[in-house]
C-alpha cells in the first residue's frame, strides 16, 4: 500500500515514524515551505520535513496544496491512502479524492469538539480535564469529516501545552498504527459528527496571550500553562512586558484588595490578588530578561510588594 504522509509540526513526527516501523510504504511527505524564524529570521525547515530527510523520503513543499501543479505532482505519487497530522491546510476534493482508501487525519481533540488549529491548547486554556486525539476521514470543511477512531487522554494539572502535545503525538502515533489495518480491510464504521455539538479551537493572538487580572486564579492558571512553552502569557509592570511561565492558585482571597496586585514576594514565589482568589507565580520572565525562577530574581526585587500589574480599564 502506498501511503503519502501530510504534516509539519512535531506533533506529526511520532505518526511519520510509526509508519515507517510498521513497515509501510511512504512514498512521499508533503509539509508546508520553510519559513523564518527567530529574530534573525533564518529560513528553517519544519520538523516533518527534517524528519523525512533523515528517513531518506522524498519531499514535496507546495505552498498551495489547491494547485493544480501541486495537485498534479501529489497524484504522480499514485497515493493508496493519505495520512495527515497538523498539516495546517484544507486538502481541496481532488485532493480528497485520489487515494482509494481515502484521506485520514490525526486531530489532536476528541471531535466535534475543538475543531481547528489549536486544539490542545484551547483545550488547557479551557480547563479541560481531559483531551484526546480523533482518526478521522478528511472532508472539505475545517475538521469536520466523519469519525473513525477516538482515544481519551487525561489532562492532568501540572500538564502545559507542551507535554500535552507529547502525550497526544505519541497517543496519536499509536492510534493510527491500530486504525489502518481494519480501516483498509473495511472493518470499521466511520461515523459523522454532531455539528450541534462542535466547538472551535482557532489559532491564537496576542490578545488570548494577555492575563486578565480580573479573571479568576484558576482561569489564569489554565491560560499560563495552555501557552506554554510556545507564547507564553504575558502583563505588564509599570509599563514593561512581564511574562508568566508558571503558577499555581492558593487558596486565599483579599476583597480589600485590588485585582493585579503584588501581596507578596518570596523566594517561594509572588502572590498576586486576582479577581477570584490569588496566584502564585514562580517562573517568570521580566522585560530584557530570560526566563527564569521567582527564587533567582527575587533578591532585587521585593520592593514590588504592593505594586500592580495592569489591568484594563482600572487605573
Amino acid at each position: 500500500m502506498r501511503i503519502v504522509f501530510m504534516g509539519t509540526p512535531s506533533f506529526a513526527v511520532p505518526s511519520l515514524h510509526a509508519l515507517i516501523k510498521e513497515g509501510y510504504q511512504v512514498v512521499a511527505v508533503v509539509s508546508q515551505p520553510d519559513r523564518p524564524k527567530g529574530r534573525k529570521k533564518v529560513l528553517t525547515p519544519p520538523p516533518v520535513k527534517e524528519a523525512a530527510l533523515e528517513l531518506g523520503l522524498p519531499v514535496l513543499q507546495p505552498e498551495r496544496m489547491r494547485s493544480e501543479d501541486a495537485v498534479a505532482e501529489l497524484a504522480s505519487y499514485e497515493p493508496d491512502l493519505i495520512v495527515t497530522a497538523a498539516y495546517g491546510q484544507i486538502l481541496p476534493k481532488a485532493v480528497l479524492e485520489l487515494p482509494k482508501h481515502g484521506c485520514i487525519n490525526v486531530h489532536g481533540s476528541l471531535l466535534p469538539k475543538y475543531r481547528g488549529g489549536a486544539p490542545i491548547q484551547r483545550s488547557i486554556i479551557n480547563g479541560e480535564s481531559e483531551t484526546g486525539v480523533t482518526i478521522m476521514y478528511m472532508a472539505e470543511g475545517l475538521d469536520t469529516g466523519d469519525m473513525i477512531s477516538s482515544v481519551v487522554v487525561p489532562i492532568e494539572d501540572e500538564d502545559t501545552a507542551g507535554t500535552m502535545f507529547d502525550k497526544l503525538s505519541l497517543a496519536g502515533a499509536k492510534l493510527l498504527i491500530e486504525t489502518i489495518p481494519p480501516l483498509v480491510r473495511g472493518e470499521l464504521k466511520a461515523v459523522p459528527q454532531d455539528d450541534s455539538l462542535a466547538t472551535y479551537a482557532p489559532n491564537l493572538t496576542r490578545e488570548d496571550e494577555k492575563i486578565s487580572w480580573t479573571a479568576s486564579a484558576v482561569s489564569i492558571f489554565n491560560q499560563v500553562r495552555g501557552l506554554s512553552p510556545m507564547a507564553g502569557a504575558y502583563t505588564t509592570l509599570n509599563g514593561d512586558v512581564f511574562k508568566v511561565w508558571g503558577c499555581k492558585p492558593i487558596a486565599a482571597h483579599q476583597n480589600d484588595v485590588q485585582a493585579g496586585t503584588i501581596v507578596s514576594a518570596s523566594a517561594e514565589g509572588i502572590v498576586v490578588q486576582t479577581g477570584e482568589g490569588q496566584l502564585l507565580l514562580t517562573m517568570i520572565q521580566p522585560a530584557g530578561k530570560r526566563m527564569m525562577s521567582v527564587s533567582d530574581w527575587i533578591q532585587g526585587a521585593r520592593a514590588i510588594v504592593g505594586s500592580r500589574f495592569e489591568v484594563e480599564g482600572q487605573a
